[in-house]
C-alpha cells in the first residue's frame, strides 16, 4: 500500500504540473484580453502554441497512464467520493481523450485561436465578417478533427459537448431545449398583452464610468469577492478567469448611458469568481479542485447576476446605495420603476444584454447552428444568412450587421464549439438551486434585504464549490435538489417573478 501511496503522489505531482503549464496559459490569455499591445498577437500566439504543446506531452506522457493503472488496480476507485477515486476518475477520463489528440493537432488549434481572436476583433468592430470567414472555417475544421479523433460513442457534437459537459448529449439538449423554448413563447405573450410598461429610459441617463466602477467593486465585495484575491478588470468580452488560489480575476465593460451593461456584468462574473475563490485550495491542480462543469459554473454567475442581483430583496437594500453614486440619474427615480426597468423583458440583439426571459433563445440560436456546421451541414459562408434567418424566426427582430448578429461573441474564436449550450444549462440549475437555499434557509430574502448575503454563500460554499469534481453535473444537482436537471423551476420562477412585475 506504501507503493501505492507513492504512486498516487507522484501521479498528482504530475497532475499539478500540468495544472501550472495551463494556468500559466491562462494568464497570457487574460493579458492578452485585457493590456497586451495588438502588434503582440503574432508572438503570443507561438507562447500559448508552445505551452499547450508542453502540457499536452506532459498530461500524456506514458508514465501518467502506467501510474493511472496501477493505482486503479490497488483499488483506489473503490470510495467513489474520495479525493484519491475523483482524482483518479477524471484523470483517467482526461488521459484517455487527450492521448489521442496528437501534438500537432493541440499545438494547432492554440495557435490558430491566438490568431484568429485578433481577427475577430477587427472585424467586429469593421462589422465586416469576410476577415473572419476563413479563421473561422479553420476552427471548425480543427473541432471536427478534434472530435473524430476522441472516437466517441456519438455525434461529433456530443464529443466536443462533452468536453465542457461532461455526460451531455446534443439528443438530450434538443428536448430540453424544445420544452424550454415552448414555456418561455407562451410566457412572451402575457408579458405583450401585460397592463405594465417599463421605463427603461431612467438606465439610459449619465452614469459617470468612475462611479460605475466604484459601485461595481462596492457590491462585488459586499456579495463576497475577495480583491485580495483577486482583480476587477474592464475588456471587449467580459470574462472570468482562475489563475490559481489567491488569484482570480474578472472583468467588465461599461457604457456611461448603459447601466447595467457594467453593472450585471460585474455580478456575473462575480459569481463564477465566487465559485473560483471557494474551491478547495488544498486540492489546487488536480480534479478535486477544479469545477465541476461550465454548466454548474454558468450556475453560479446567472445565480447572483438574475436571481440575486435582479430580486426586489436586494434592491430593497442596494437601491439607497445607488441614487448615492447616481445622484443625478437616479435621485428622481422609485423603487418600483426601477425594478421594472431592470427586469424589462424585450427582444434585443446583443446575447449578454438580454433580459432572463429571452436570453435562452439566444442560446437555443447558437446550440442549433454550431451543431449544423460540426456536422456539415452549414457552410461557414452562409453562416450570416442562417444566423439572422433563424433569430428573425425566434425572435421577430431583423438583424441590422454581423457585429449585432454572428460576430458578437469570442467563443468560436477561441474554438470554444460546444460550450454555447452550458449557459442556458446554467439556467436551469440555477433556478433549481436558488429555490433549495430557500428551503434550507428560511430568512434568505430578509437577510438578502438587509444586505447580508453571507449564509447563501456559505450554503453555495458547502453545497456546491467545496465538492470540487466529485459529482458529475446532473448528480450534483440531484444530491442538492432532490431531482434531477428540470426546466419547470425556471419557467414557473419567470412566470412568478414576472407576472408580479408586469401584472398578469
Amino acid at each position: 500500500m506504501k507503493k501505492v501511496r507513492k504512486s498516487y503522489e507522484r501521479l498528482c505531482s504530475l497532475i499539478r504540473e500540468t495544472a501550472l503549464l495551463e494556468a500559466t496559459s491562462t494568464l497570457l490569455q487574460w493579458d492578452q484580453e485585457t493590456v497586451m499591445p495588438p502588434a503582440g498577437i503574432e508572438t503570443r500566439a507561438e507562447q500559448l502554441a508552445l505551452l499547450a504543446r508542453l502540457a499536452h506531452e506532459k498530461f500524456t506522457a506514458p508514465e501518467i497512464g502506467g501510474l493511472l493503472a496501477e493505482c486503479e488496480a490497488a483499488g483506489l476507485l473503490e470510495d467513489g467520493v474520495s479525493p484519491e477515486a475523483v482524482n483518479l476518475r477524471e484523470a483517467r477520463r482526461k488521459y484517455d481523450r487527450r492521448t489521442k489528440l496528437p501534438d500537432r493537432l493541440v499545438e494547432e488549434l492554440a495557435r490558430t485561436t491566438a490568431r484568429a481572436h485578433g481577427v475577430w476583433v477587427q472585424a467586429r468592430r469593421k462589422n465586416d465578417f469576410a476577415l473572419f470567414r476563413p479563421w473561422l472555417e479553420k476552427l471548425v475544421a480543427l473541432c471536427r478533427e478534434k472530435a473524430a479523433a476522441y472516437e466517441f460513442e456519438g455525434t461529433l457534437y456530443d464529443a466536443l459537448l462533452d468536453e465542457y459537459e461532461p455526460g451531455e448529449r446534443e439528443d438530450s439538449l434538443t428536448a430540453l431545449f424544445g420544452r424550454l423554448a415552448g414555456g418561455i413563447s407562451g410566457l412572451l405573450e402575457k408579458i405583450d398583452e401585460a397592463p405594465r410598461r417599463p421605463d427603461s429610459s431612467i438606465l439610459a441617463r449619465d452614469f459617470p464610468l468612475a462611479a460605475q466602477q466604484d459601485f461595481g467593486r462596492r457590491l462585488a465585495a459586499e456579495i463576497g469577492f475577495d480583491f485580495e484575491a483577486g482583480r476587477l478588470d474592464e475588456v471587449v468580452h467580459p470574462f472570468c478567469v482562475r489563475i490559481g488560489p489567491g488569484d482570480t480575476r474578472i472583468t467588465t465593460r461599461y457604457n456611461r448611458n448603459r447601466f447595467g451593461e457594467g453593472f450585471f456584468g460585474i455580478l456575473h462574473e462575480t459569481g463564477h469568481a465566487l465559485y473560483e475563490q471557494g474551491l478547495p485550495a488544498k486540492h489546487f491542480g488536480t480534479p478535486r479542485g477544479e469545477s465541476v462543469s461550465l454548466g454548474i459554473h454558468e450556475s453560479q454567475s446567472r445565480l447572483w447576476e438574475n436571481l440575486v442581483g435582479r430580486s426586489r430583496p436586494f434592491w430593497e437594500y442596494c437601491f439607497p446605495i445607488a441614487q448615492q453614486f447616481f445622484p443625478e440619474a437616479l435621485g428622481d427615480v422609485g423603487l418600483e420603476t426601477f425594478l421594472l426597468a431592470i427586469n424589462e423583458v424585450k427582444p434585443s440583439f446583443i446575447r449578454v444584454d438580454a433580459d432572463e426571459v429571452t436570453y435562452n433563445l439566444h442560446i437555443i440560436l447558437r446550440f442549433e447552428i454550431e451543431r449544423l456546421m460540426i456536422a456539415g451541414e452549414l457552410p461557414v459562408s452562409e453562416l450570416p444568412e442562417a444566423w439572422n434567418r433563424r433569430f428573425f424566426e425566434l425572435t421577430g427582430l431583423k438583424v441590422p450587421d454581423d457585429t449585432r448578429g454572428c460576430l458578437q461573441d469570442i467563443h468560436w474564436a477561441w474554438g470554444a464549439i460546444g460550450y454555447f449550450p452550458t449557459y442556458s444549462l446554467g439556467n436551469v440549475y440555477a433556478a433549481q438551486l436558488f429555490a433549495s437555499a430557500g428551503q434550507a434557509l428560511p430568512g434568505l430574502e430578509a437577510a438578502i434585504a438587509a444586505g447580508d448575503f453571507s449564509s447563501l454563500l456559505s450554503w453555495l460554499r458547502k453545497n456546491i464549490h467545496s465538492h470540487g469534481m466529485t459529482y458529475r453535473s446532473r448528480e450534483l444537482v440531484q444530491k442538492v435538489t432532490g431531482g434531477p436537471p428540470d426546466e419547470r423551476p425556471l419557467l414557473a420562477y419567470l412566470e412568478k417573478k414576472f407576472g408580479g412585475l408586469y401584472g398578469f
